[in-house]
């Protein structure tokens, strides 16, 4: 194993695909001559040259739809958006086309592509800057939806999304990429719609994924102390969702908590709870929580930040408050 920051990992998953397949190419802003916008194609132009990692224009929509048009004449392109807030700019090209290019041609054209780039909040950048959108992807069908929260699933999760005939949104967070973590030296996949259980338990299940479930974890740290074992599962993909792993979990422990930075109507966190009223109600012995951001656009104050986002605090009252049921 070595230690790598996030950022290292999205790069060598990127550039491990691009040796062995020459279909695949890198195009957004930054990506080439500033090695990135968060460093994270960073030395892939020098190694791959201008024809596979494509300095993109500010054009969304116009980039986005050269990648999804090029799929179709045998390319297998990653188009990375500076951040998940713009792709709103070039969102036709990935619901309209990207999405349904397989159902609308027979069967005849799949879309093997992959849309990457920053999902979230990350400071003080403002309400346009800082909106969470797995949940908008993840209801169109054909989309797949990734979000990892260590560099060892964003390397293996990003080598099955670049590898998978559909389209993947793969959303990342620019508070993660220098976040260190160990990966295998060899080469190694993690198939999407897999979930992961972080930390096993048996009082709580905790269910979460992306940056935000650091939270879970500094929550479980202090509830230990006071005897509460939680088990904290990262989903890792939204879309397929591994609702098995969910479902076995509560199972064991009788009671669920999600975390989701993201706004609660119509959330992912939503879509949970549908699915283990439905298939795991009689197992429950308290109301299911969930945790979102607050129901407002994100401020910049980072006063009214630390208020409008999900923390540990909140995990705690929500575990306990599934524990002690008046």
């Amino acid at each position: 194993m070595k230690t790598i920051q996030f950022r290292e990992a999205i790069c060598e998953a990127m550039s491990e695909e691009m040796r062995l397949d020459e279909s695949i190419y890198l195009i957004g802003e930054e990506v080439a001559e500033y090695n990135g916008a968060y460093k994270a194609s960073k030395g892939m132009l020098d190694e791959f040259g201008d024809k596979r990692v494509i300095d993109a224009p500010i054009a969304e929509l116009g980039f986005g739809g050269i990648a999804v048009g090029s799929t179709m004449t045998g390319n297998r392109p990653i188009v990375e958006y500076m951040t998940f807030n713009f792709a709103l700019v070039g969102i036709d090209q990935i619901i309209n086309n990207a999405a349904k290019i397989r159902q609308m041609s027979g069967g005849q054209f799949p879309c093997p592509i992959v849309f990457r780039g920053p999902t979230a909040s990350a400071g003080q950048l403002g309400a346009t800057h800082s909106q969470a959108f797995e949940n908008w992807f993840a209801n169109t069908p054909g989309l797949k939806v990734v979000v990892p929260s260590n560099p060892y699933d964003a390397k293996g999760l990003l080598k099955a999304a670049i590898r998978d005939n559909d389209p993947v949104i793969f959303m990342e967070s620019e508070q993660m990429y220098g976040d260190k973590g160990e990966v295998p030296e060899g080469e190694y996949i993690i198939p999407l719609g897999v979930a992961d259980v972080k930390r096993k338990g048996t009082d709580v299940t905790v269910v979460s994924f992306g940056k935000i479930i650091k939270e879970a974890y500094k929550a479980a740290e202090v509830l230990e102390k006071e005897g509460i074992s939680i088990e904290i599962i990262d989903l890792r993909t939204v879309r397929p969702m591994d609702t098995k792993a969910i479902i076995e979990s509560v199972k064991k422990t009788n009671r669920l908590v999600i975390l989701e930075e993201a706004w609660p109507f119509g959330s992912v966190a939503t879509e949970i709870a549908y699915r283990v009223q439905e298939q795991a109600f009689d197992y429950l012995d308290a109301p299911i929580q969930r945790i979102n951001t607050a129901d407002t656009p994100a401020a910049y104050s980072p006063v009214l930040m630390e208020e409008w986002l999900p923390n540990a605090q909140d995990v705690i009252d929500a575990v306990k408050a599934t524990l002690y049921v008046k």
